[in-house]
């Protein structure tokens, strides 16, 4: 039953994510969520998020942000990662997924996702057929609506983390 809102892998942070294993498994494109994945929630890029996206070039990959958020937030920040993005994604429908891969020239299979939301993010990707990774916030501060949905989150995680100790 809740088998559509568990990712197929989580770790700590995007910053925790053994990139290179997932190259040699055939990935070629990473679909990534920017508020709370990347960065924290409204603030400007990091350091930390330029050398990553500059270690994923490095490797092979390319990258693209989607974001349910409107333009002007997203543009800045992929500029600054010199990726590709798609604003107003609509997630967790699957349509903003599949515009991020026409962007990376990638199809499903060859695609990783990476958010930090069960409802929003790791649904679409499930529905968009591509690899989906979940990774912590990473701030402590969110909006009251995320912080409602991090509170069924919890739910979903229990039973989640039940099934992979299976």
């Amino acid at each position: 039953m809740y088998q559509s809102l568990f990712p197929d892998d989580d770790y700590d942070s995007a910053y925790d994510i053994d990139y290179y294993k997932y190259y040699e498994k055939g990935y070629r494109g990473i679909l990534f969520d920017v508020d709370n994945t990347l960065v924290g929630h409204g603030e400007p890029v990091t350091i930390r998020a330029i050398g990553l996206f500059g270690q994923l070039r490095d490797i092979g990959f390319k990258t693209c942000i989607i974001s349910n958020n409107k333009e002007y937030r997203v543009k800045p920040l992929a500029d600054a990662l010199e990726s590709g993005y798609v604003y107003k994604a609509g997630k967790p429908s699957a349509k903003g997924y599949k515009e991020g891969m026409q962007v990376m020239g990638t199809d499903a299979h060859t695609t990783l996702f990476v958010g930090d939301q069960i409802f929003t993010d790791i649904l679409g990707a499930n529905r968009a057929g591509i690899h989906s990774v979940l990774v912590k916030p990473v701030a402590k501060h969110e909006e009251i609506q995320i912080v409602l949905k991090r509170k069924l989150e919890y739910f979903i995680l229990k039973k989640y983390y039940k099934s992979k100790r299976k």
